[in-house]
Order: structure tokens, then sequence, then C-alpha cells
């Protein structure tokens, strides 16, 4: 079973191997921003949960107005 890395560049798809020192490089920083984006997505989705759950506090909080 071959399990290495394949990255794909306008629908060609390469090994790792094949590529050049500076391929590989970009394929190294492109594999840390994607890491980092996810992470960023998974913790802007807890602070929007809290920011809901504040805000649903706050709407129990405050008088109601009567029309």
């Amino acid at each position: 079973m071959d399990d290495e890395i394949e990255v794909t560049v306008d629908g060609i798809t390469y090994k790792l191997s094949e590529l050049g020192d500076e391929a590989r490089e970009q394929v190294t920083s492109l594999q840390f921003v994607e890491a980092q984006i996810t992470e960023l997505n998974a913790k802007l989705a807890v602070y929007q949960t809290a920011r809901n759950a504040y805000q649903a506090a706050l709407q129990q909080l405050v008088p109601r107005l009567k029309q």
C-alpha cells in the first residue's frame, strides 16, 4: 500500500516525492495554513455559540416592552 502524500494542482495529481524542494515547501506552507484555518473555524464556532448564549441570557434579563 502506497501511503505517500499526493497533491493536485490544476487537476493533475503529483506524488510529493516527484516535486522539487520549493514545491514541497509550498505544500508544507499550504498544509500549515489549512490547519490554522480549521482551528480558527473551530474557535469561531465556539465564539458564535457563546455569543448566542449571552444574547439569550440578556434577552431574559431586560424588561419586556408592552405593546
